[in-house]
């Protein structure tokens, strides 16, 4: 029994080796750009395990886009923002969505890369489906206690929120090198990161406070 125990914690962590060895090839690379070998050498594994845990390449990557999603997914919902005033929770979600792309860069090329692909490989994912409808969900309530107790106008959509969220932190950043030129100012430098997040915490609240 100890003997089976171990081999099951050594396919354990051979597995998360391999997918954060994937993540990392394939958001420098994409999908098409990145090479199986590399991945093995990264993961100090062999071309074999890779094919015996997740069948191929293209299954790999589907796994890894959805731990990403997962991921940033599983972090919003244990930012407790059910009990926050409407208000508060509402700007952490948005400090927090901003400074997870900021450490995370590769869920932003991840994300890129998949899009390339038409949303291929996560089309099929019951996962992602339910955890997005949760977070869907969440941000829901929060405009509803909002609008309950009168800080919130009425009828803001969520979905179109959540894309708005997104979008400002995520536009900022794919772009920041081509921005950093024809603005003439560095995007990542640290002053700008922290202006340009308290100009997006005063576009949402501007989008959904009560007039």
């Amino acid at each position: 029994m100890a003997e089976t125990k171990v081999r099951v914690r050594d396919a354990d962590a051979t597995k998360a080796r391999i997918l954060e060895a994937a993540k990392e090839e394939f958001a420098k690379l994409g999908l098409g750009g990145a090479r199986v070998d590399e991945i093995a050498d990264r993961a100090k594994a062999n071309k074999r395990m890779i094919y015996h845990y997740f069948g191929s390449k293209e299954e790999l990557f589907k796994i890894v886009l959805e731990e990403a999603y997962i991921d940033i997914r599983t972090a919003e919902q244990s930012l407790d923002l059910e009990h926050l005033p409407p208000r508060e929770a509402l700007c952490k979600l948005v400090t927090f969505t901003w400074r997870y792309y900021l450490e995370n860069p590769e869920f932003i090329r991840l994300v890129n890369s998949e899009n390339l692909h038409k949303a291929r490989h996560i089309k099929e994912s019951d996962r992602l489906r339910e955890v997005s409808r949760r977070f869907t969900g969440m941000v829901h309530d929060i405009l509803k206690r909002g609008e309950t107790e009168g800080v919130f106008r009425p009828g803001v959509d969520p979905v179109q929120l959540n894309i708005t969220i997104a979008a400002i932190g995520y536009y900022y950043l794919t772009n920041r090198f081509t921005g950093s030129f024809l603005f003439e100012q560095d995007f990542m430098a640290p002053e700008a990161l922290d202006a340009r997040l308290a100009f997006n915490l005063d576009t949402v609240m501007r989008l959904v406070e009560a007039r």
